[in-house]
C-alpha cells in the first residue's frame, strides 16, 4: 500500500533504519477511511494526535507502547492520509469516528490517549462515550468548555489562543498560511518547544508535506473553525451548560512552559474527573510533550495503562 509515508520519506523502519515493526492501514469508521499506524497486541490504546501534526507526533510512543498493547494510530478526520470531507469536524463527529475505530478492530473499549486538538476530542469522547473508555490520558489538551469558558474571562489565554479566532475568516487563513507554511511549521515546532533538539529539519519537512497533500490545510482549519463558530459561542454566551465529570481513570501530563495553553488551565481539572485524577507538570518542557519529553512520557504512560 503507498501512501504519504513513503513519499514523506516515512516507513516502519524509521529514521534509523532499524525495523520498528509497526503497519500501516486505512480503517473504516462512520462513513469515512482513517489512516492508521498500528502495531502490537493486546488490549487497545489509540493515541490522537493534535495540529498540525499528524500520526509521525507519536512516533516515539508506538513501539514503547507496542511491547503492552495494541497501539493504533489514526491520522484524525481531514489530516495528511486520511478522508477528507466537507464536513463532520464537530466534536460529537470525531469523537463517533474514533468509536468506530474501536468497534471495527472487534474491542469494546480503548485506552485513549490525547495531545492538543487530539486531546480534545478524547475529552469530548471520555463524556459522550464512557462505555467505551477504559483509561483515559491527556497531554497539554484543556477541556473543550473549559477553553471557552477561560477565553471569556482570562486574557491571558484570549492572548494565547488569537489564531483561533483569526481562523474564522473564509479562505484568507489558508491562503496566507500557504504563502509561509515552511516558516510557520518551523516556528511551531523548533523555534517555540522548549527542548530544541526535539525537531530535526527533517521533521518540519516531513510536517509541511502532510499539510501541503490537496484539500489537508482546509479540512484541517475546519476543526478549529467548527469549534469555535459564531453559534457555538452564542451557546457558551448564552448558557453554561455542566460539564459531566469523567468517570475513567484520568493522567495528565503538562509541559509547564507551554505557549498556547495557559497553566491555570489545569487548576480545575479535578472538578472534571470524579474517578482517580493524576496531573503531572513537566518541567523545562512546552507544548510537545510526548516529542520533548518522550522517555518521561513513555515512562508515565506505560505506569499509567499498565495498572
Amino acid at each position: 500500500m503507498t501512501s504519504s509515508f513513503m513519499t514523506s520519506g516515512i516507513s516502519s523502519s524509521g529514521s534509523s533504519g532499524i525495523s520498528l515493526g509497526w503497519q500501516h492501514r486505512f480503517i473504516e469508521t462512520n462513513s469515512i477511511r482513517l489512516h492508521c499506524v498500528t502495531q502490537g497486541e493486546g488490549d487497545l490504546v489509540l493515541l490522537l494526535h493534535g495540529f498540525p501534526e499528524f500520526w509521525y507526533s507519536w512516533r516515539h510512543q508506538i513501539p514503547v507502547l507496542a511491547k503492552h498493547f495494541k497501539v493504533v494510530v489514526p491520522d484524525l478526520r481531514g489530516y495528511n492520509d486520511s478522508d477528507k470531507p466537507t464536513g463532520g469536524y464537530d466534536l460529537d463527529t470525531l469523537s463517533a469516528d474514533i468509536r468506530g475505530l474501536i468497534e471495527h478492530l472487534g474491542y469494546t473499549k480503548a485506552h485513549i490517549v490525547g495531545h492538543d486538538w487530539g486531546g480534545t476530542i478524547a475529552w469530548h469522547f471520555a463524556q459522550r462515550f464512557p462505555m467505551l473508555l477504559d483509561r483515559l490520558a491527556i497531554l497539554n489538551a484543556p477541556h473543550p468548555q473549559q477553553l471557552r469558558q477561560e477565553m471569556l474571562s482570562n486574557f491571558d489565554q484570549l492572548r494565547r489562543s488569537w489564531y483561533l479566532l483569526a481562523l474564522q475568516v473564509p479562505a484568507l487563513p489558508e491562503w496566507l498560511i500557504r504563502q509561509n507554511l515552511r516558516g510557520i511549521i518551523t516556528n511551531l515546532f523548533q523555534e517555540q518547544a522548549i527542548r530544541k533538539g526535539a525537531f530535526t529539519g527533517k521533521d518540519t519537512e516531513i510536517y509541511q508535506a502532510a499539510l501541503e497533500k490537496p484539500g489537508a490545510l482546509s479540512a484541517v482549519l475546519s476543526h478549529y473553525r467548527q469549534w469555535l463558530s459564531p453559534q457555538t459561542w452564542l451557546e457558551t454566551l448564552g448558557r453554561s451548560p455542566a460539564i459531566l465529570p469523567i468517570q475513567a481513570p484520568t493522567l495528565v501530563l503538562w509541559g509547564e512552559d507551554d505557549f498556547l495553553f495557559s497553566q491555570r488551565l489545569t487548576e480545575q481539572m479535578h472538578r472534571l474527573v470524579s474517578a482517580p485524577l493524576k496531573l503531572k507538570l513537566l518541567q523545562q518542557c512546552g507544548h510537545w510533550a510526548q516529542q520533548e519529553v518522550p522517555q518521561t512520557v513513555n515512562r508515565e504512560l506505560l505506569s499509567f495503562l499498565c495498572q
